[in-house]
């Protein structure tokens, strides 16, 4: 993932009732109503890429085997971790937690769940040589069902809610995604444009530079990043947010570039495994988000919603009938 070079050198993340979203991203990896809590090992994954190294270390030794981190001393794991008690308690802090009791007891929670898991999969692990074809299809159901679980149970309310309003009342909403996340763009381009909405996504990098460039006041623009450091992603909603549009971020990484220009921050909840890395798991779970959103925006007008999509889908039959 890029770092901080990376970052537009463009006006703050947005203010007033637009909030932005460092809190709004942290308030995300809390959970919310959605469904049940992430584990703590959802939060540590969405920060690892932005913790300086001392955290990093403890971050990667809870990741790596969360059972044995939480039977240690917070002296233990320090040691471990070539660090001090006062940087794991900074740790703790990063993630959203009070301190390192905390910790350990969401890492011991964590570690039964993955247990169970493994139990009644043959999931958890990278794909490797040696794998069946069978034992490669079981796990990438798991990790893709793992995906939509863990975005779903840490998906904001709030901020979705907001979201949704940002939408409903916008003149134009322009969506940009390069490579995997055009995709994604494009699917949330042809569902919003069905139901009557001004929508268009762009795929390409200078398009969707000149397509920010044309965006104002009451406008919106959606960026959608697995990292959230793709140049031309954050480029085009850096210019779409100096313009004035409503800008909105979808993103596995809650301090990534990204958020830097986002008035409002969705956050994913993805771990890639090998043949994965932002283009399989990442998308189903960026999918999710979308569809949230999508039928947030449909349900605010459903008579309208409903009469354009029965005009649509009337309109492809005829075609198909001729």
């Amino acid at each position: 993932m890029s770092t901080g070079a990376n970052r537009p050198s463009r006006g703050a993340r947005g203010s007033g009732s637009g909030g932005v979203a460092t809190a709004a991203a942290g308030a995300s990896l809390l959970g919310s109503e959605a469904g049940p809590p992430p584990t703590v090992l959802v939060r540590i994954r969405a920060l690892l890429p932005t913790l300086p190294p001392s955290e990093r270390r403890v971050a990667e030794a809870a990741i790596a085997d969360p059972a044995g981190v939480a039977a240690k001393t917070i002296s233990e794991l320090a040691a471990d971790c070539d660090t001090s008690e006062t940087t794991v308690i900074r740790f703790c802090r990063a993630v959203g937690l009070k301190g390192y009791p905390e910790l350990r007891i969401g890492l011991a929670a964590a570690a039964g769940i993955e247990d169970a898991a493994a139990m009644t999969h043959t999931a958890g692990g990278d794909i490797g040589p040696g794998d069946s074809l069978a034992d490669v299809v079981t796990k990438l159901g798991y990790a893709d069902a793992r995906a939509v679980e863990d975005t779903v149970a840490q998906i904001d309310l709030e901020v979705l809610e907001r979201a949704v309003d940002a939408v409903v009342s916008a003149g134009a909403v322009d969506v940009y995604g390069i490579g995997a996340s055009a995709l994604i763009a494009l699917d949330l381009h042809q569902k919003l444009h069905r139901i009557g909405h001004r929508a268009f996504a762009w795929p390409d990098a200078e398009a969707a530079l000149t397509s920010a460039a044309l965006l104002g006041r009451g406008d919106v623009a959606i960026g959608i990043s697995h990292t959230g450091a793709t140049p031309a992603t954050v480029t085009a909603l850096a210019e779409a947010h100096d313009n004035g549009a409503r800008t909105i971020a979808i993103t596995n990484f809650p301090r990534s570039p990204i958020t830097d220009v986002a008035d409002l921050v969705l956050t994913t909840a993805v771990r890639e495994t090998t043949f994965r890395s932002g283009a399989m798991a990442s998308r189903i779970a960026a999918l999710t988000v979308v569809d949230c959103l999508f039928v947030g925006v449909a349900q605010r007008n459903f008579s309208r919603t409903t009469r354009a999509l029965e005009r649509t889908r009337s309109a492809v039959q005829g075609a198909r009938g001729r």
